[in-house]
């Protein structure tokens, strides 16, 4: 079975990051690492004052239904350190991005450690984030909007890397 770790950064909205959550717990993600401003349950060793772990772990689980209770989750002060150690332990680093070197979903075929970015809901991954990947993937858009939800683009993607061949 394929190892998923997902990075959720910058994500602003907490209704997004519990849509997130319970698809990740539905996906068999192994970890979720949270860095930037993104907000996030409490975990253990959280240094954020009780009433804003509080006040935010109610909101996620609104739309998470408890899945912050099943899943292994941290927060990285430095999100490069971060990606530096799991790249030593061989895992691929993917961004899902609107981007010109971005290859379509549909064409990426995961390995077997696989680390999936997120990134903001208007301003996506951040660049030097890009940098770090070995693949920037891309969800083709039929309609006439420009992107997906963050939250739904994350069920797309971790569908194709928990399934695909």
């Amino acid at each position: 079975m394929r190892n998923i770790v997902l990075i959720i950064n910058n994500i602003r909205s907490a209704h997004n990051v519990g849509a997130i959550l319970r698809t990740s717990e539905g996906m068999g993600v192994d970890k979720i690492i949270f860095s930037g401003y993104s907000p996030y349950p409490k975990i253990n060793g959280d240094t954020r004052l009780p009433h804003i772990s509080k006040k935010l772990t109610d909101r996620i689980s609104k739309t998470s239904l408890g899945a912050e209770k099943l899943l292994k989750l941290s927060y990285a002060e430095d999100i490069y350190k971060e990606i530096a150690k799991l790249k030593k332990q061989n895992y691929q680093i993917i961004s899902l991005e609107q981007s010109k070197t971005a290859i379509d979903i549909k064409n990426y075929s995961p390995t077997n450690k696989i680390v999936l970015i997120l990134g903001n809901e208007l301003d996506g991954v951040e660049k030097d984030l890009l940098l770090l990947s070995n693949e920037i993937i891309e969800i083709p858009m039929l309609g006439e909007k420009e992107s997906y939800n963050v939250a739904s683009s994350a069920a797309i993607a971790l569908y194709h890397m928990r399934f695909s061949e």
